[in-house]
């Protein structure tokens, strides 16, 4: 594990490249590890001693839910997160929103040397990214690490469960979290909602959405959605059953152009 822990590291020592400006938060010692992506500190900074590690979700555990069954490498997440920060000083650094609404900091995480924690949870492929609209600071470098870590079979990128879906095998998994990959067979505007779909029958097959707040973050990226018609994307979020599959996209972020 040392050796794991020096390695990844040292790959993602170099620090963030597009992530614009990240605020100081202070440093704390971590003292615990609750899972993959959430740890506790030896004192509050912004009356909080919890931080999620913005950006990345790593593999669930039940933490007290009944019933809940963990998902595939969820322990050892656990541990790569614990070799690498667990008795450390880590200092805390903030992009957009500080804290979720579970009372959680919501911040990126520095070792001594200045190496990048979510770096190396997505290098090591023991987490995906996880952004939302109100907290994108380092994101397109969070997507890159995890698209070498998923193209070298690192992590969960070798196990099933976390697989690419192609657009026509989602019927079966509305209620969690998914990359789906596929070639964009249309793409319209009606009454403010822009639509992705990806096959004829727009009633049954999946489609993407997104509302103005959302075109705006495209629009401000200079992407125009509707461009997608006929390109290879990959999108990544929640899926729902609205006709068919659906996912709603918040920010720009969220959808992958492949062509």
């Amino acid at each position: 594990m040392r050796f794991l822990f020096a390695l990844l590291l040292g790959f993602c020592g170099a620090g963030l490249a597009t992530a614009g400006p990240l605020v100081e938060g202070g440093q704390a010692t971590v003292t615990a590890i609750v899972d993959g992506d959430t740890v506790l500190l030896d004192g509050k900074i912004e009356g909080s001693n919890e931080v999620r590690l913005v950006g990345i979700q790593a593999p669930k555990l039940p933490l007290g839910r009944k019933g809940f069954k963990p998902w595939p490498l969820a322990d050892k997440s656990k541990a790569m997160l614990e070799a690498l920060v667990l008795g450390r000083t880590v200092t805390l650094k903030f992009g957009d929103n500080h804290m979720d609404r579970h009372g959680r900091l919501l911040a990126h995480l520095f070792v001594a040397d200045g190496s990048w924690v979510q770096g190396a949870m997505l290098s090591g492929g023991m987490a995906r990214v996880y952004s939302f609209a109100d907290n994108r600071a380092a994101v397109i470098d969070m997507l890159a690490l995890e698209t070498k870590a998923r193209a070298a079979g690192l992590g969960i990128w070798g196990n099933p469960y976390y697989r690419l879906r192609k657009p026509d095998e989602l019927e079966q998994l509305i209620g969690t979290f998914q990359l789906v990959q596929g070639i964009v067979f249309d793409a319209v505007t009606v009454r403010g909602q822009t639509y992705l779909n990806f096959a004829e029958d727009w009633r049954q097959d999946f489609t993407i959405t997104l509302d103005k707040r959302a075109l705006t973050t495209f629009s401000d990226a200079g992407i125009d959605p509707l461009t997608f018609k006929g390109k290879l994307i990959r999108v990544r979020g929640w899926l729902k059953k609205r006709n068919g599959p659906m996912i709603e996209v918040s920010h720009s972020e969220q959808i992958e152009v492949l062509d």
